[in-house]
């Protein structure tokens, strides 16, 4: 995780990205085995998006991200939903000091692309109790539909973009956290057992200004990313989706899904 990727996005990441599915979390919550007791961790968590959803099946939890800007916003909006069983701490995911054995679920939701893998595997191995497990969460995003809106979008952001296309985060047909069948394969050479990713469809219908909200929120086209080319870019890109839909309403079916590891007992 580069600092100050996401600067200037923490806002917007709440208000903007879409919320999990609430059967993704509670097909999770029944194979993890949450129960409202033990301890949670949630590496990489942004400004909470997925501690808070979670917090509520635990007795306490640990929530570490690099961007303090990001801390800042998960604290405010932990105080506006009444979560107070968060512990929220600025550091990197990879240099976490943890208590062996004492965590009951260790999260990372649509962040684990951007860690160290086998290296946040084996710290999770280590700090999880006996039998608990390891969840990576993510979708193919915005990027990654097959809407021609959504081709229209990539092809806008290209001309924007100061990065090449091989080198844009998540455009083009990705799950947002890397290949599923990659983080089984980390997680399972790092020990865990019973490793499986299970997937979830759930149609949404995006707004032009939700949209432009979730592009602010990204590494790649927030205001901060674009500079001075801002203003510019949100024009032509709002011109070529009303071409699409002059009612300005966006269509899709988000593919979600998490991958699952038990630590053995």
């Amino acid at each position: 995780m580069v600092p100050g990727a996401f600067a200037g996005t923490s806002e917007a990441y709440i208000r903007h990205r879409v919320p999990y599915p609430a059967a993704l979390l509670g097909d999770l919550s029944a194979r993890a085995g949450i129960t409202g007791e033990g301890l949670l961790l949630d590496l990489a968590c942004g400004p909470g998006r997925l501690t808070l959803e979670l917090a509520q099946g635990f007795r306490k939890v640990l929530a570490i991200d690099i961007e303090p800007e990001m801390i800042g916003a998960a604290r405010r909006e932990a105080e506006r939903r009444g979560v107070r069983n968060v512990e929220w701490a600025v550091g990197r995911a990879e240099d976490a000091v943890l208590p062996r054995g004492a965590f009951r679920l260790v999260s990372i939701g649509e962040a684990f692309h951007r860690l160290d893998q086998p290296r946040v595997a084996a710290l999770a191995l280590a700090c999880l109790e006996p039998g608990r497990c390891i969840a990576t969460l993510g979708s193919y995003s915005i990027f990654g539909g097959r809407e021609a809106w959504q081709r229209t979008l990539i092809e806008v952001l290209r001309r924007w973009t100061s990065r090449p296309p091989s080198d844009q985060a998540g455009l083009g047909r990705k799950w947002a956290p890397g290949d599923p069948e990659h983080h089984e394969q980390v997680l399972a050479a790092a020990g865990f057992a019973e490793v499986a990713t299970y997937s979830f469809l759930e149609d949404h219908a995006w707004s032009l200004e939700a949209i432009m909200g979730f592009l602010d929120s990204t590494s790649v086209a927030s205001k901060a990313a674009l500079g001075g080319n801002g203003e510019r870019f949100a024009s032509e890109l709002r011109a070529a989706l009303l071409s699409h839909d002059p009612g300005g309403v966006y269509r899709e079916r988000i593919e979600w899904g998490y991958t699952l590891g038990r630590k053995p007992t």
